[in-house]
């Protein structure tokens, strides 16, 4: 607990509006993901389109998030982020006043819709790189898992939110559904531009060629007292876990199989399976996603100190196993309630491997390499789930969406095999490296 209040007390106000940033954006994302797919389908469009929609964008948001990141340290992390709140303005905007197809389709990939419920465009990449190398090994933990919680809480609120406004416009004030959904698309406007404000305060430390070894904003702890760092003091440097790009190959082949299979039934689909199963109103589908954001959020600190414990590879593996055994539990059930426990104790794992791959990435990447290695790593996850949704938008045709859940867990299994193969000998090299720092 005095660690974690000492992480909370000495991050550095960039560390703060990158973990504002988060929480602002994912609330955007929880209140869309509700939404995607029923508006799409509101316009009257089918199914199969819906998949190849989904998949389309995905392959928009690799192509754009692969050339951001890769020259985002040439550009300048802060324009690039502010260019992608920008893109998130318009882009909402666009789903608020549009129904044309094609329009819809190149505003989604341009901007920043997600497809997913989940992390798009090129935020995710230069935002955990800026916080890694303003943060040292030992702090790393508590950092990220900060960053993850606010995301998540954001989420949660933003899937609570969505369900009650949309009941609220549809049952009391009697609007359809089509307006109620454009509506949500109004608001994630409006939060695209309190994140443009949130951008430009950022200051010059998030630059990585601006950065200050002995920037008097990070941090170190001395027994109970917070003292600045000194460039002796400071310890950000990877781990030798061989060549950057040996080891990032290796790593691209874990996140592009466990991406695959998130493809295959990502959270838009899964508000869609409950909803066409089991006929339930936005209120309380809102309120089911808004129990999962809150577990993730109270796991969040739990994974960072899972990954302390047993190093980040094994915390990975520990978490997973369980979490797919849940999520391909859930076709069997034929009732809300069991159905919605699976769904809850599905999250309840499956976000506490985050922190640990986290820790495991920028542990082993030099600093110089990190922004292009977590690009590439982040263009390869998005890639890898450009591929599901069109099968699946065929298997809600055909009425065999439960499909998509054991095709999303053998694939997940598969990148832990790998995982487990090719890192489990890192834990305690990185291990070590935590207490070196300490």
């Amino acid at each position: 607990m005095i660690k974690i209040v000492s992480t909370l007390r000495s991050a550095s106000l960039d560390v703060w509006l990158l973990w504002f940033s988060i929480s602002l954006r994912m609330f955007g994302f929880g209140l869309t993901n509700q939404v995607l797919v029923l508006f799409l389908q509101s316009i009257e469009i089918s199914e199969s389109k819906i998949g190849w929609f989904m998949t389309l964008t995905l392959v928009g948001d690799v192509l754009i998030s692969y050339f951001l990141s890769w020259n985002a340290d040439l550009i300048g992390r802060r324009r690039v982020l502010i260019a992608g709140t920008l893109m998130m303005i318009a882009s909402g905007g666009i789903f608020a006043y549009s129904s044309n197809y094609l329009l819809l389709l190149v505003s989604a990939i341009v901007g920043v819709i997600s497809p997913s419920g989940d992390e798009t465009g090129p935020f995710k990449t230069i935002e955990e790189a800026s916080i890694a190398h303003l943060t040292p090994h030992e702090h790393r933990p508590e950092v990220f898992a900060f960053h993850g919680l606010y995301g998540t809480f954001g989420n949660a609120l933003g899937s609570l939110f969505c369900g009650i406004i949309i009941d609220y416009l549809n049952l009391t004030l009697q609007w359809d559904l089509l307006s109620c959904y454009r509506v949500i698309f109004i608001m994630y406007t409006f939060i695209g531009i309190i994140k443009f404000f949130i951008m430009i305060s950022l200051s010059k430390n998030c630059e990585v060629d601006d950065l200050d070894l002995s920037d008097d904003d990070d941090f170190v702890e001395d027994n109970d007292e917070t003292t600045p760092l000194t460039g002796n003091q400071r310890n950000v440097e990877a781990i030798d876990a061989g060549s950057t790009w040996n080891v990032a190959s290796r790593l691209l082949v874990v996140f592009f199989l466990d991406s695959l299979g998130y493809g295959f039934m990502p959270a838009s689909w899964v508000v869609y399976y409950f909803k066409v199963v089991f006929e339930i109103s936005a209120s309380l589908l809102g309120t089911l996603f808004f129990i999962t954001s809150i577990v993730n959020v109270g796991t969040t600190l739990p994974s960072a100190v899972l990954a302390k414990l047993l190093g980040p590879v094994k915390a990975i593996i520990a978490v997973q196993a369980p979490s797919v055994i849940f999520f391909m539990l859930i076709p069997f059930m034929k009732r809300f309630f069991p159905s919605a426990v699976l769904l809850v104790l599905y999250y309840a794992t499956t976000t506490m491997d985050v922190v640990p791959r986290q820790i495991l990435l920028t542990s082993v990447v030099k600093k110089e390499d990190l922004t292009k290695v977590m690009g590439t790593v982040n263009t390869v996850k998005t890639f890898a789930r450009c591929v599901g949704p069109v099968f699946v938008g065929k298997l809600a045709e055909i009425d065999k969406l439960s499909f998509g859940f054991f095709i999303s867990g053998i694939f997940t299994l598969l990148a832990d095999v790998v995982l487990g193969i090719s890192f489990v000998n890192l834990d305690s090299k990185i291990l070590q490296k935590q207490r070196s720092s300490t």
